[in-house]
């Protein structure tokens, strides 16, 4: 960046900042636009946001983005990427670990790691290179972590990493070498978990409390305590200097990158973030409508499916959602930063539910901990060459993808936040389902049978259906199938293209019935199903939902060609067992649950 460029970027995050600072509650005069003739449609509130906003098409087609934990932490390389926090926890591992290895607390502080982060083997290009021949589609590293160390030349935090350090500008690097190959460039930004991350380094003077508010947050008191609660609690990160602050790196991460995406952790979604993360949102998004581009914000908690995307942590949704979501998990199941005893993953669990994702409408946004010298692992680096190798012959199966009527048969392994490190057993009668138009994808998940057979394409489950075709993806070799009133059966070949997931393509034409659908939220069952009409006429049915012998009825019109999600309410659930069902003319399907409010406590 040219002196002039930097002189204009600091005088408008000055002028951001004053805003900010605003005696008025949540700093309302903030701009949401970085010029008068800005387009400026967004305004900083759910509904103007809901009504403008639209997740983009490359998203939805990219199906797979990499994640990069990469930071200071790679120097103790301990425990995980949250040691700054833990190293000053009285009786943690890390704390007494690192008493032995470096010394006390008070004389040698997170802060003293920073000179010894040099990174002589680093090269953005090398790792734009290894992610992009893993089928990766769009790349995310961390901007900042918790830890509150930006990873690039920031003009309001002097704790970064071309200042000090490596000097280097890890995202500048990134996102030059990233643009440059043709993939989406994305950033991570923790600023708002730094305001409680350091509270248990308080107690020592001479490196917490005398260093710089910009490295160890604006403190506020957080208890220790067992699981999430302890970390999130009920006052997450929530100090007006704390969302003052987040606000000015993101807002500076937006004018000196023009990112395609930003993803958050947890605090942002939690009260009272809301009316910060909508002025945030606004001005994101009025800026890319000027940059001409279509982006995305990833969130874990709060905030509607449709003005961002929603991400599960190391865990999978247990169906079909209606819009696009997110799945981030690591290669490695202990950390997300590079620490020398990490078990890896399999490159047959992470394509297993990879495909899981896929056909429940997600992406999959997978981490690498490269080791502090700059250079990926060994270990991580066979995991993506496996990966991408699988793509290349099954990738017509995921990229653009959208999911079926249904997403599986069989066994549906794990799902739910924080699961994905449990590796499920499967066999060749455990498929995913995905679809391009009329052209339906069945990947099986294990190959030890000699046949298999879709009973989604049975007469239980399906009108009027017509194979066209059959082909396995890698393969020229005819396959042997049938079309029975119990579904499509396929003797499956001796050998495959691939080590790992298979995928037959069908070509066919009917209509299609999805199973029933349900998710409790506050105190109602939501329901829902889909049609397929793969037929060159347009379909009229009665879709008939109940709840313990209530009845809703939908008469719909399912167009030639497409899919149509039809959805249904029942508000008021009692504490008991409760019994949904679905009627499609001949066709049914069931669901047993029972409720309890403090399930939703």
């Amino acid at each position: 960046m040219n002196k002039k460029i930097l002189h204009s970027t600091i005088i408008l995050l000055s002028f951001l900042f004053l805003v900010s600072c605003s005696d008025k509650k949540y700093y309302p005069n903030i701009s949401t636009t970085t010029s008068p003739e800005g387009t400026n449609i967004f305004k900083p509130d759910s509904a103007s946001i809901a009504d403008n906003y639209k997740i983009p098409e490359w998203f939805t087609d990219a199906k797979l983005g990499i994640f990069i934990h990469y930071g200071v932490y790679t120097v103790p390389a301990y425990g995980s990427e949250w040691y700054a926090r833990r190293m000053y926890i009285k009786g943690d591992p890390v704390y007494n670990y690192h008493i032995k290895t470096y010394g006390p607390q008070d004389k040698f502080g997170y802060k003293d790691f920073i000179p010894m982060f040099k990174a002589p083997k680093f090269n953005a290009d090398e790792w734009v290179k290894i992610f992009k021949d893993a089928g990766a589609k769009y790349i995310v590293p961390v901007a900042e972590h918790h830890d509150g160390f930006a990873m690039y030349h920031s003009a309001w935090n002097k704790w970064n990493s071309y200042d000090m350090g490596p000097h280097k500008d890890f995202i500048g690097e990134l996102s030059k070498s990233i643009k440059a190959s043709g993939l989406k460039f994305g950033v991570s930004n923790h600023r708002a978990e730094n305001a409680w991350f350091y509270n248990g380094g308080m107690e020592f003077k001479s490196d917490v409390q005398d260093t710089t508010i910009s490295l160890y947050g604006a403190r506020i008191h957080r208890p220790e305590g067992k699981g999430m609660t302890a970390y999130c609690g009920k006052y997450p990160g929530s100090t007006v200097k704390s969302r003052q602050n987040w606000l000015k790196s993101t807002f500076e991460l937006i004018d000196m990158y023009k990112p395609d995406l930003i993803w958050f952790d947890w605090t942002v979604g939690k009260y009272p973030f809301q009316p910060t993360f909508y002025k945030f949102l606004a001005y994101y998004y009025n800026n890319a409508r000027d940059w001409n581009k279509k982006v995305v914000v990833n969130t874990k908690v709060g905030y509607g499916d449709n003005i961002q995307v929603f991400d599960i942590e190391r865990g999978k949704s247990n169906k079909i959602r209606k819009y696009p979501w997110q799945t981030d998990t690591s290669i490695g199941t202990k950390s997300w930063s590079y620490t020398p005893s990490e078990v890896n993953k399999t490159p047959d669990h992470i394509i297993d539910d990879f495909v899981d994702i896929v056909s429940k409408n997600g992406n999959l946004l997978l981490n690498v901990g490269p080791k502090l010298e700059g250079t990926i692992t060994n270990e991580q680096q066979y995991v993506l060459h496996e990966l991408g190798s699988w793509l290349k012959v099954n990738g017509e199966a995921i990229y653009s993808s959208r999911p079926w009527v249904r997403a599986s048969e069989g066994n549906k392994g794990t799902s739910g936040y924080m699961t994905d490190n449990k590796v499920t057993k499967y066999n060749a009668n455990d498929k995913r389902f995905t679809t391009k138009g009329d052209t339906l994808f069945i990947t099986l998940l294990g190959e030890d049978e000699k046949s298999i057979n879709v009973r989604a394409l049975s007469k239980e489950f399906s009108e009027n259906v017509n194979i066209k075709s059959v082909s396995l993806l890698g393969s020229n070799k005819k396959v042997d199938w049938a079309l029975t009133s119990k579904g499509l059966k396929i003797n499956l070949p001796s050998t495959f293209p691939t080590k790992y997931a298979h995928t037959f393509k069908v070509e066919l034409s009917g209509i299609f019935y999805g199973n029933l659908q349900t998710e409790i939220k506050n105190t109602s069952l939501l329901a829902n199903t889909y049609v397929r009409n793969s037929t060159d006429n347009d379909i009229k049915r009665q879709i008939t939902c109940s709840l313990d012998g209530k009845n809703i009825t939908k008469s719909v019109t399912i167009p030639a060609h497409k899919t149509i999600d039809t959805e249904f309410i029942f508000p008021n659930l009692s504490e008991t067992k409760h019994k949904a069902k679905l009627k499609i003319g001949k066709y049914s399907d069931n669901v047993e649950f029972t409720y309890k409010q403090k399930q939703q406590k």
